[in-house]
């Protein structure tokens, strides 16, 4: 089992910017992000490998940048330029061989 324990969301203004973190009580071959409004199915946010790999979802591209730590097996979302369609529940990701993981989920509120 593994948990991970996510920090770094809040209220933000159009434009602003966030850094969430996810901190994983062991290592991962994966960690990433995904996000959540009410009603709506999870979508994914953004992965990043042990190997260092990156892969972003449609809305993160260009704004976003995931990275990791792998010894203090961390996972960071830089958000930038945030617009209140970026406001959700981010949810942490992890994946390990024989099983996937996620956080309790930070919120994220982008408004004036």
């Amino acid at each position: 089992q593994v948990q991970l324990v996510e920090s770094g969301g809040g209220l933000v203004e159009p434009g602003g910017s966030l850094r969430l973190s996810c901190a994983a009580s062991a290592s991962c071959i994966s960690m990433g992000w995904y996000r959540q409004t009410p009603g709506n199915e999870r979508d994914f946010v953004a992965e990043a490998s042990s190997s260092g790999r990156t892969t972003y979802g449609h809305s993160a591209k260009g704004r976003f940048t995931i990275s990791r730590d792998n010894v203090k097996n961390m996972v960071y979302l830089q958000m930038n330029n945030l617009e209140p369609e970026d406001t959700a529940v981010y949810y942490c990701h992890a994946r390990r061989i024989g099983g996937e993981y996620w956080g309790q989920g930070t919120q994220v509120t982008v408004s004036s």
